[in-house]
């Protein structure tokens, strides 16, 4: 009997050993289901997006495809050449299936913070595959020196502990540093309760206005100001330059560093090659402000539509068969990446992971935290923040990246220079619209401007080469 083959377009991060595991996983996928033959193939991550709708401009999109967070609107408008939406919703080709070609179906075991993201309008529309959240990570042997005993958990307390840690006699030249990329927006608006845009962060409806000049975004922008006036913020003065502000910690040139979970092993072992102990916690909130929520970074897999009976359920079981508790579970273990599911969690408790290595539970709880009375992202009733989805994302964080250059260099007044940020966002919204309207976006170059200009912040292989420079 022939094989089905399933095609499987996956972003290669270039983290070591990487794409090694992801077609292990296909090969053993195949020994399980002889009758199907998954073949993945590893994409530059920066171009993947414009692969993807070149190949559905072209009637020819692979059975599965990963895509980031940025990109989801346009690749949920994406249409082929008969005007059909290109892909389809993972949870309606599952039916309600307990369990497909024999793998047990896990989208009901998703985090639901990582669920209600790729959820719209009731429905989980893909995958998620990889899922990151914004921590901050701190050198606790400074701390110790400067009398701060808890981990800050509230902005003032930052900088507080930021005062304390400048007026160490022979101390860092700066006090904590993070990149300037619109993850970090994300996250603070997130923990707010603040929005992007319109219509429930896009959420209700598509994405119609955008306001970067929103109280909470103003909130955030001034206090990273405030810190950059005191000396303490240290801007490398390039957008982003993770591996600037990575160095700057790893060098111990500033005590505290804000940055994704995906860097907690690098960050864990670029602590240790220079000497000193680290503290990991969560994201600092807004004491102004009630708790409302979180961010979330990452990748999911996308079905595509038309697919044959057959090859339909081989991707779908494919898809189960990535996410089951081991292969979750170890994906944590080996990228530092939040373990999507409640088992994999589990098992991750019962092999004592957790216990051996506590700074990775950190993430996980993170998400897991609502405001008392809230429903969890992605449960029944309004959640406590969706994260945005509108067209032209990734072109949206450059605006505000470059406002917040403007007001850390050149001491622009941040309300003059984010109002100005809303017009130009404005502009690539509407351009989006523009071209989405009435059948979704046919030209490829709508997913390449959506995503292209920032695609992810760093590679696997810069990280690699940072941790080496804290070796000394």
């Amino acid at each position: 009997m022939s094989r089905t083959v399933i095609d499987v377009w996956v972003a290669d991060l270039t983290f070591p050993g990487y794409m090694d595991r992801m077609r292990r996983m296909a090969r053993e996928f195949g020994e399980a289901h002889p009758e199907y033959a998954v073949e993945i193939k590893g994409h530059d991550f920066r171009e993947l997006p414009l692969e993807i709708a070149r190949a559905a401009a072209h009637g020819r999109p692979p059975a599965v495809a990963e895509c980031y967070f940025y990109v989801s609107r346009a690749i949920r408008d994406l249409v082929g050449p008969d005007g059909r939406p290109v892909f389809t919703s993972v949870e309606k080709a599952i039916g309600g299936r307990t369990e497909i070609l024999g793998e047990p179906v896990v989208i009901d075991d998703l985090i639901p913070a990582v669920r209600g993201y790729y959820t719209y309008q009731g429905d989980l529309t893909s995958m998620p595959s990889v899922a990151t959240t914004m921590l901050l990570y701190a050198n606790r042997t400074l701390l110790d020196r400067a009398g701060v005993t808890r981990l800050p958990a509230t902005w003032a307390e930052v900088e507080a502990a930021c005062d304390a840690v400048a007026a160490l006699p022979g101390g860092p030249s700066h006090t904590i540093t993070w990149a300037n990329h619109g993850l970090f927006f994300q996250q603070a608006l997130a923990v707010q309760g603040g929005r992007l845009v319109d219509n429930d962060n896009g959420r209700s409806a598509p994405a119609t206005t955008v306001d970067l000049a929103t109280p909470e975004m103003l909130a955030w922008v001034e206090w990273w100001r405030r810190l950059h006036r005191k000396g303490h913020y240290l801007y490398t003065g390039k957008i982003p330059d993770w591996e600037g502000n990575l160095k700057a910690f790893a060098t111990q040139e500033v005590a505290f560093r804000i940055t994704s979970s995906n860097d907690l092993n690098y960050m864990v072992q670029a602590a240790e090659n220079a000497g000193f102990e680290i503290e990991v916690g969560r994201f600092p909130v807004n004491d102004e402000v009630p708790y409302a929520a979180n961010a979330i970074a990452g990748t999911s897999l996308w079905l595509a539509d038309g697919l044959d009976e057959r090859t339909r359920d081989g991707a779908l079981a494919f898809l189960q068969y990535m996410h089951n508790a081991r292969n979750a579970a170890d994906q944590h273990k080996i990228n530092s990446f939040i373990p999507v599911t409640g088992a994999s969690t589990a098992l991750l408790e019962q092999e004592g992971w957790y216990d051996r290595h506590p700074y990775h539970r950190v993430a996980g709880d993170q998400l897991r935290s609502y405001p008392p009375g809230a429903a969890p992202a992605g449960a029944a009733g309004a959640p406590p923040v969706w994260g945005p989805l509108f067209g032209d994302f990734a072109g949206v964080q450059d605006v505000m990246t470059r406002a917040m250059a403007d007001v850390l260099l050149h001491d622009a007044d941040p309300v003059a220079r984010f109002t100005q940020a809303t017009a130009e966002a404005q502009e690539l919204l509407d351009a989006y619209r523009a071209d989405a309207r009435g059948t979704g976006p046919r030209r490829p170059e709508s997913v390449r401007v959506e995503y292209f200009r920032d695609a992810e912040p760093y590679s696997g292989a810069d990280l690699e080469n940072v941790v080496q420079l804290s070796r000394g």
